[in-house]
């Protein structure tokens, strides 16, 4: 097998996975998520010493091995360079696109937080009558969390079921069950 057949193996296998990585995530079919145990020390280690990307993952491996490749394969079949230096000039690119692409996973990476329980309890949180809600019956609340504007059904706090909420009331979440988010007015909250 020539350099040439290797260097355009080495192309269309890093393109192929590079596309079909793209195809799974872009059409959210199903696939498998493959987890490397590792500790980051080097660029883009956060506080605590712990990288939330590693150098080595499928997307850099793919660039590596298509901007390799095509170098590679380009410099062979075109030029009359000579072959080492072909070599380390594909190498050398393979290296730049593989950097490029874990550049573009830790600009992703930098907005990553792990998920706070805390920051999704519905206890305690102020909001508005949407919908009103009748004696015994179910509305809705409008709520602010993370920016966003949501929406929750609701059902009044009490024991004998005769309270009522028009529109436009501010109630606060005294329990949530289910799904439901049951109220009652700010005003009445100790």
């Amino acid at each position: 097998m020539s350099l040439e057949n290797v260097y355009l193996i080495a192309f269309l296998v890093g393109f192929l996975l590079s596309a079909v990585s793209f195809l799974l995530g872009a059409l959210h079919l199903p696939h498998v998520h493959l987890h490397g145990h590792g500790h980051g020390h080097g660029i883009g280690a956060k506080a605590g010493g712990r990288s939330g990307v590693s150098f080595f993952n499928l997307g850099t491996a793919a660039a590596f091995l298509a901007w390799f490749g095509g170098t590679g394969y380009l410099l062979e079949r075109y030029s009359d360079i000579w072959i080492y230096l072909g070599l380390l000039v594909a190498i050398i690119s393979g290296l730049a696109g593989a950097a490029l692409v874990f550049w573009f996973l830790l600009k992703l990476a930098a907005h990553d937080r792990p998920l706070d329980p805390a920051d999704y309890e519905m206890v305690g949180v102020l909001g508005r009558i949407a919908s009103p809600i009748r004696a015994g019956g179910t509305g809705e609340i409008l709520y602010t969390r993370d920016g966003a504007r949501k929406a929750a059904p609701a059902r009044a706090e009490d024991v004998d079921g005769t309270s009522e909420f028009p529109r436009n009331t501010e109630v606060i979440v005294t329990r949530f069950e289910k799904g439901i988010a049951f109220v009652r007015r700010w005003e009445e909250v100790p």
